[in-house]
């Protein structure tokens, strides 16, 4: 790079019809310097975004969490005549599980929508202003935001299906 700068340095000095002792009346622009302050920028937001995205998540695994104990335990009566009727803890534990995991993706999903919404507002805000900067959300986050709603969902949804899954017959139909 050293080269090149110096090579570009003595054309310009040829085109600008300069002598050796003259001082140089032209400079270089570095796009260097720009997009390291600008990947700098870039990385605090990401651990800004990854902390709260991380509070969020958790804030919304105890809602989720808190949400299937009270639906278990409005269900308790239909616990018990399921597994009276012979339905396996299994089948009681999974009903439980994909309950929690379409409320995590639901939330998920609005939560994508909300972020492609934003970045389509940016994005035409940022053409109007003929920045030449384009925003998208990569297919590579969609997947995740998913995957972590899904496992969101499996971890907060866990120990109320459980509960649920272990129920006496009897005692859940009494309730």
């Amino acid at each position: 790079m050293e080269d090149f700068k110096l090579e570009i340095k003595g054309i310009m000095r040829m085109i600008r019809k300069l002598k050796p002792k003259d001082k140089d009346n032209f400079s270089f622009n570095q796009i260097s310097l720009l997009s390291g302050s600008i990947d700098q920028i870039f990385s605090i937001l990401n651990i800004a975004a990854i902390i709260i995205g991380g509070f969020s998540i958790l804030v919304g695994a105890f809602g989720v969490g808190n949400i299937m104990f009270v639906s278990v335990k409005e269900r308790e009566s239909q616990i018990g005549i399921k597994k009276a009727l012979g339905a396996r803890q299994i089948y009681i534990l999974m009903e439980f599980l994909i309950e929690a995991i379409i409320l995590c993706l639901v939330g998920g999903i609005i939560g994508l929508l909300c972020v492609y919404g934003l970045f389509a507002l940016l994005d035409y805000i940022m053409a109007e202003s003929d920045s030449g900067l384009h925003l998208f959300v990569a297919t590579k986050f969609i997947f995740w935001g998913l995957f972590i709603s899904i496992a969101t969902g499996l971890i907060a949804g866990f120990r109320p299906a459980y509960t649920a899954s272990k129920m006496n017959p009897v005692d859940a139909m009494r309730s």
